[in-house]
């Protein structure tokens, strides 16, 4: 959305599947093309099957000069159908249930019955997607971690890799003076966000520490994730100082970031972690779990606290912060100048960067290009 809004190239959105209602509103003025309803199901047939679709799926491409994919999966089989343009990639993660580790872990705990199918259809989508991939020239990462991801996987070499961190809207960005007595944990409630962490450790918080502090989880809810919110509630059992807050809108998330007295980020091994951004935007401090995108983004100690992903650690950080509201007020003052790094004029300025180079490139040799 924000590269249509901001970049200087004309771009068309295409994608398999657009909930109108389950994300940003604004997508609504732009032009998106839905090319085939896929189902977000993630059973393992379902999920063949979307990848079978998006492989064979032909992008219009009348007038286009470049295909930019924007993957977190099965993306990347786009470029099978579609061999008449230069492809370069947008990569928030490659397929974690593939190439995150600790990803694997956690979805076979939950799911033991289906090891050895995972392996055998891990080996089949490894072979393909790295097919997939070679057919990127360019591969822009979200962050350090999805490009070590990206590495360590085998899909594509480092010299083809570029860093481009996701912004916040400078408009967004206002130093907040309030502070009330409760966490924020923003964010979709889904299981990879493992929420079931911050209420363990702000449970403990409240027996421990016996103060009026209370607890926000807000988000969306969608289908595949009520049997885990259902969890959640259950785990909260009768707190009356546990809220959920389910699809709130941007307002009312603004309004919370600015209220809280700090911000909460418990995903096991997050892509990156816009959260942490968006605290800083108001001067909000961040305690997250010590894995994956949030270390680039925290700076332990100077923005915010990293702990272990266990509950004692969570909570202790909790404890320290609550304790010293001047020191919660200094880590938050500094993760808002720390925010300024990340905006989205350096984004844009990256992908627009490189198909200027790609357009000059395929204007000064014609006799090079491909016919779309």
């Amino acid at each position: 959305m924000e590269i249509k809004r901001r970049s200087r190239h004309d771009w068309q959105l295409f994608t398999g599947f657009y909930d109108a209602e389950g994300t940003y509103p604004e997508l609504k003025a732009m032009q998106v093309t839905e090319l085939n309803a896929l189902s977000v199901e993630r059973r393992y047939g379902t999920v063949i099957r979307a990848g079978i679709s998006v492989a064979t799926t032909r992008i219009p491409n009348d007038g286009f000069d470049a295909l930019l994919v924007s993957c977190d999966g099965l993306g990347s089989f786009v470029n099978f159908a579609n061999r008449g343009l230069p492809s370069a990639c947008l990569c928030f993660t490659p397929l974690r249930a593939v190439y995150d580790s600790e990803y694997r872990v956690r979805h076979l705990s939950r799911n033991p019955a289906a090891r050895a199918l995972q392996a055998v259809a891990a080996a089949g989508y490894r072979r393909l997607d790295k097919r997939a991939w070679s057919r990127y020239r360019h591969v822009f990462c979200i962050s350090n971690e999805v490009k070590r991801r990206v590495l360590e996987g085998g899909l594509c070499a480092s010299e083809r890799i570029e860093v481009a961190y996701p912004g916040i809207d400078s408009a967004q960005r206002q130093l907040s003076d309030r502070c009330e007595s409760f966490f924020f944990l923003p964010g979709r409630i889904m299981w990879t966000k493992n929420i079931e962490l911050a209420i363990d450790a702000f449970r403990r918080f409240r027996a421990r520490v016996g103060t009026q502090f209370s607890l926000k989880i807000a988000g969306m809810v969608d289908n595949k994730s009520r049997g885990y919110y259902h969890a959640l509630r259950q785990a909260a059992g009768d707190d009356p100082s546990i809220e959920f807050v389910l699809n709130p809108t941007d307002a009312e998330m603004r309004d919370y970031y600015s209220r809280c007295y700090a911000v909460l980020f418990t995903a096991f091994n997050e892509d990156l972690g816009i959260t942490p951004m968006e605290a800083g935007a108001v001067g909000k401090p961040v305690i997250a779990v010590d894995r994956g995108g949030p270390r680039e983004i925290v700076v332990n100690g100077e923005t915010g606290l990293l702990v272990e992903p266990h509950a004692e650690h969570l909570c202790a950080a909790m404890s320290k912060l609550a304790a010293d509201p001047e020191e919660s007020r200094r880590l938050g003052l500094a993760n808002f100048h720390r925010s300024k790094l990340y905006t989205w004029e350096r984004f844009i300025g990256s992908i627009d960067g490189y198909f200027d180079q790609l357009a000059t490139s395929r204007h000064s040799h014609p006799e090079a290009q491909t016919a779309p």
